[in-house]
């Protein structure tokens, strides 16, 4: 299981990274899944990545209070609501396709806002 989360951890890193590049790829929710991998097959690479400079400070505040800058909230429900407005009118969805997705993107948006405000970086 060691080898599976370590794994694991490095292609979530990699996907992170590349979302902070690219616009519409989320950095942090991998990054979040890279340490939870990495807590459970190397320490060192946990500590690692709680250290980094850039990527540290939003992993060490959810850890320690489950919270999430405002900045990076904002971002992310702004997001949500411009990929929803591209699904509905570039694909044209059934209804109870547009309700789903509008009710998983709400919900999701929900969790997000009422998580504690953290200080800081995104």
């Amino acid at each position: 299981m060691r080898l599976i989360y370590l794994s694991l951890g490095w292609l979530f890193v990699a996907l992170g990274i590349a979302g902070a590049f690219l616009p519409l790829l989320p950095t942090t929710p991998f990054l979040l899944l890279a340490l939870a991998c990495f807590t459970r097959s190397s320490p060192r690479l946990e500590a690692w990545l709680l250290a980094h400079p850039r990527f540290g400070p939003p992993l060490r505040n959810w850890r320690s209070n489950g919270s999430i800058p405002r900045k990076a909230k904002i971002a992310a429900v702004a997001m949500m609501a411009l990929s929803y407005t591209i699904f509905v009118f570039g694909t044209s969805p059934p209804l109870w396709r547009a309700l789903l997705v509008l009710a998983i993107l709400c919900g999701s948006g929900l969790f997000v806002v009422t998580r504690p405000d953290g200080g800081g970086e995104t």
